[in-house]
This record gives C-alpha cells, sequence and structure tokens, in this order.
C-alpha cells in the first residue's frame, strides 16, 4: 500500500474504533461496566476514572457492584453517577454502590436502535470527509510531477479503501441494532 494512503486508512481506523467505543456504552438490558468508562470523579481535586477509585464488577446479569478502595470515595462516585446521563439511579449501602438495570421496553429498544443507526451514519460522514480529504491532497500532487494515472490509481483505491470501512461499519450497526432488539 502506498505510503500516502496510509495515513488516511489510519484515521479511517480511528472512526471505527471510535464508533465501536461509542456501541461498547450503550446498553442493551445488561450490565456493562463500559457504561461508566467516560465518567469522572474528583479525586483529591484530580478528575479520574471511575475504574481507577474503585472495584467495578457485574455480580449479575443486570446489575453493576462499584466497590470504593477508599470509604470517602462512595458520595462523589454516587454524585458523578447522578450527574451523568446513564439515567440510572445508584443505590449506595454506605460501603458501595449498586446500579440495577431495568428490563428494557420494546420501544426503548427501539429508540436504542435509532441512536445506533444516527451513530453509524455520523461515522460513515467522518469516513467520506477523510476519503475527500485524501482525494484532495492526491490532486495536488500532480503539480509534483505525478501523472494522471497514478494519481488516478490513488483515488480508486482511497475508493477501495473507504468501501470496505463503510462495509465494517454496516456490520457493526447490524450487530449492535440485533444486540439491542433481542429480549
Amino acid at each position: 500500500m502506498d505510503e500516502r494512503l496510509k495515513q488516511y486508512e489510519d484515521k479511517m481506523n480511528k472512526s471505527l474504533d471510535n464508533l465501536l467505543s461509542e456501541f461498547s456504552s450503550i446498553r442493551a438490558g445488561r450490565a456493562n461496566p463500559h457504561i461508566l468508562d467516560k465518567l469522572m470523579v474528583d479525586y483529591y481535586g484530580a478528575p479520574t476514572p471511575i475504574q481507577q477509585v474503585a472495584n467495578v464488577s457485574v455480580p449479575e446479569a443486570r446489575m453493576i457492584q462499584i466497590q470504593p478502595w477508599e470509604p470517602a470515595m462512595v458520595k462523589e462516585i454516587e454524585k458523578a453517577i447522578l450527574c451523568s446521563d446513564i439515567g440510572i439511579n445508584p443505590t449506595n449501602d454506605g460501603k458501595m454502590i449498586r446500579l440495577v438495570f431495568p428490563e428494557l421496553t420494546e420501544e426503548r429498544r427501539k429508540d436504542l436502535a435509532k441512536d445506533v443507526k444516527k451513530k453509524g451514519e455520523n461515522a460513515k460522514v467522518a469516513i467520506r470527509n477523510i476519503r475527500r480529504d485524501a482525494i484532495d491532497a492526491f490532486k495536488k500532487l500532480k503539480d509534483e510531477d505525478m501523472s494522471e494515472d497514478a494519481i488516478k490509481d490513488l483515488e480508486d483505491e482511497t475508493q477501495k479503501l473507504t468501501d470496505s470501512f463503510i462495509k465494517k461499519i454496516d456490520a457493526a450497526i447490524d450487530d449492535k441494532s440485533k444486540e439491542v432488539m433481542t429480549v
């Protein structure tokens, strides 16, 4: 593969990885500790991920248990969860916090499936923007004594790369939609 094309493939990979990490935070009726990945707590004045101040476990299919290493952190973690957009009220027994996930209704499943499709479409737009940037950059190479055939080959390779990433995104959307709609 051409070195000039490699940088655009890396950008496309990053877009796909970002989409997959967004999908991991969408819950599908089962407790998934990854929904806490973006939550930060105030740990002695520094914003710190929950996983660095507590043990996060999934004792049951629909429950996440958070046990802080320092009892003083219970309130901070509870506050962070309440301020977040995960939509679950934590229960706190003074030593640990439990998040109990309710069964998803059919309507909520459909909303989540729409959200999955929207995030997928945004990722496709990002891939197409990368393709456009690549083709624009390759057209500028014409001034640097590169033949039109070589530029056309680079553009064709870029389109093939784009098509393969769009297929990967479509597959990820289908997989996540099926997971969300499964009762």
